[in-house]
């Protein structure tokens, strides 16, 4: 395992690349993976790199994006079971051949694990171009979730194949990284993630919407904000948020997203504000005017809703797990307990929710946290790995040079 450190030397005067990137997930979709890769490909494109995305084609009437630095490939795809709005693409070995064969990439990064995904390290391989990937989601912690906790070995087998076919694979946490190191994966490095704190703001606070949820001026906002689905624990949101009403009756919860989950939180907790997607300033607004984030899911890489529910001055509690056990120091900027702990996640949300001082002080730590966690900074060092996995696989013996090798520009 490697965290990635760059000089001020190394990021300047670096290459312009041509970079193929593929991935099952892109904007409109609302998850943090697409979400993550949109700021990853603005932030390849602002620093003079060329990006050819390869997706799936998202509806009957999608078109290719022609822009500055950017063209995409449409790929086709088909519906993710519970996840819709998304697409699984379709194995698209022969047509990433030949486009790149006629369109050489410099290299070629691989964002998600699927069909198209594993053809494009198998194009990429014949066609001797270096190829990264990323890990941005544990596949295999849900299936327990879904009924099919069989799948579990399979698909860890699988992923661990499927990243070990690529030069680097790269991962958000130091702590995801061991753990991916100890269970057979090769060079694996860390690349964190960022926050836009001026989209993530406490003055979007607004008690309006406040009032619309039913919240008075000293009342107390609780917020769960991700996909409403099992694998984010969110029984345990609920039971937390029941022993909270026992001590705050004025208390509110607010979730926002949506999911599988839907209809039986709606029928079975009526007084609970389903808010649904938001998005951008909408969804700061929502952040910024709760007063307690809840987050005890366990099968995140990362979970962006950490670090944006921080940037908004909300005072977070999570388990010491992923962005938290990186960037949360329990009662300095939040409140972290141990993973798989509920007794002590509830009893932290009851205190945090009874001890205005402490949580308000906690919220407002946690913002000055998040104005040091830099999306400029992420990106730096993004495009400083793919620059150093082209060059290694130039050099004869190097990790990266059975992926072959592209011809790089200036």
């Amino acid at each position: 395992m490697k965290i990635l450190d760059f000089t001020t030397e190394e990021l300047c005067e670096q290459p312009r690349l041509r970079i193929g990137l593929v991935t099952e997930t892109w904007p409109p979709e609302v998850n943090g993976v697409a979400m993550t890769l949109k700021r990853m490909v603005d932030g390849l494109i602002e620093r003079g790199h060329s990006v050819q995305l390869v997706r799936p084609r998202q509806a009957p009437n999608d078109v290719p994006t022609q822009a500055h630095g950017l063209d995409e490939l449409l790929a086709r795809g088909v519906s993710l079971p519970r996840y819709d709005g998304l697409k699984l693409g379709l194995p698209a070995r022969a047509r990433l051949v030949r486009e790149w064969s006629h369109q050489r990439p410099d290299l070629v990064h691989v964002a998600t694990e699927g069909p198209l995904g594993w053809t494009a390290v198998t194009a990429a391989n014949k066609l001797r171009l270096p190829v990264t990937s990323d890990f941005h989601t544990n596949f295999d912690h849900y299936s327990s979730h879904y009924g099919v906790g069989w799948l579990r070995q399979p698909v860890t087998a699988y992923l661990r194949r499927f990243h070990n076919r690529t030069a680097a694979t790269y991962v958000p946490t130091a702590a995801l990284a061991d753990s991916l190191s100890d269970h057979g994966y090769e060079r694996v490095e860390v690349i964190s993630r960022g926050v836009d704190t001026r989209l993530y703001d406490p003055a979007r606070r607004s008690e309006a919407l406040r009032a619309s949820w039913g919240v008075a001026p000293d009342g107390l906002a609780v917020i769960s904000v991700g996909r409403l689905a099992p694998e984010k624990n969110l029984g345990l949101t609920l039971r937390a948020f029941a022993a909270i009403r026992q001590r705050r009756p004025d208390a509110r919860m607010i979730m926002v997203g949506d999911g599988p989950m839907r209809e039986t939180i709606a029928r079975k907790h009526p007084d609970i504000v389903l808010a649904g997607m938001r998005h951008r300033e909408d969804l700061a607004a929502h952040y910024a005017s709760s007063d307690l984030f809840l987050f005890p899911s366990l099968t995140e890489t990362f979970g962006n809703v950490t670090l944006e529910a921080m940037a908004s001055g909300v005072c977070p509690l999570a388990y010491d797990y992923a962005a938290a056990a990186e960037v949360i120091r329990d009662l300095h900027n939040g409140t972290s307990v141990r993973c798989g702990d509920e007794r002590e996640f509830i009893e932290c949300a009851v205190e945090l929710a009874r001890n205005d001082p402490l949580r308000i002080r906690l919220g407002q730590a946690a913002r000055h946290t998040a104005e040091g966690i830099d999306w400029a900074n992420v990106n730096d060092a993004f495009a400083a790995a793919l620059i150093r996995a082209w060059r290694q696989a130039r050099t004869p013996d190097s990790p990266a040079a059975a992926a072959g090798s592209g011809a790089g520009r200036r």
